[in-house]
């Protein structure tokens, strides 16, 4: 029972700090569908039933993209916790080209916990894409994605194979091998 209280805790404190954003789709997602969605992948389809892990996916872009701080994370769901996240959370204050560089370097040094979350999170932004492009992207851009994701996930093999061969299928079918 507590790791429920703890899930849905997290899930409540995601949603508080993601309530005025919304995805780039023509639709305007809700932006918490996602970390909700990554932390689904992670349960439904890696067959993860780690706390941490699942915490961490809920978390993943709170310190990116609110006014969200790594101590507040390790105040309210620990350090564990917060270490997944500091390995899954870019530097917004780095160019964007560096920052995709440095994920692709890092990718392989991450610990498990922290891979099978960049995992879930490729696969859910992968996903997403096919279903529509973002407003303002090409199809140059989303290719462009999809072969830096590649990258990323080059990394992260040897980590869940369940999400690996849903990622290889979307690769093969966008012809990115």
């Amino acid at each position: 029972m507590a790791d429920v209280l703890e899930i849905i805790r997290c899930s409540n404190f995601a949603a508080i700090k993601h309530k005025d954003q919304r995805r780039k789709d023509e639709e305007k997602t809700p932006y918490i569908n996602h970390p909700i969605g990554v932390a689904n992948i992670l349960t439904e389809e890696a067959g993860i039933a780690d706390v941490a892990v699942i915490q961490a996916a809920l978390l993943h872009d709170t310190v990116e993209d609110t006014d969200t701080t790594f101590e507040e994370i390790q105040a309210l769901f620990g350090e564990e916790v917060t270490g997944i996240v500091k390995e899954v959370t870019d530097e917004k204050n780095l160019p964007k080209l560096v920052r995709k560089q440095k994920q692709i370097e890092h990718a392989p040094h991450a610990s498990y916990k922290a891979k099978l979350v960049k995992l879930a999170d490729k696969l859910y932004n992968l996903r997403d894409l096919n279903r529509c492009t973002p407003v303002g992207w090409s199809q140059e851009r989303v290719t462009e994605y999809f072969q830096w994701a590649h990258k990323v996930v080059e990394g992260l093999k040897g980590t869940n194979q369940p999400m690996e061969d849903s990622l290889q299928q979307l690769f093969k079918e966008r012809n990115i091998v």
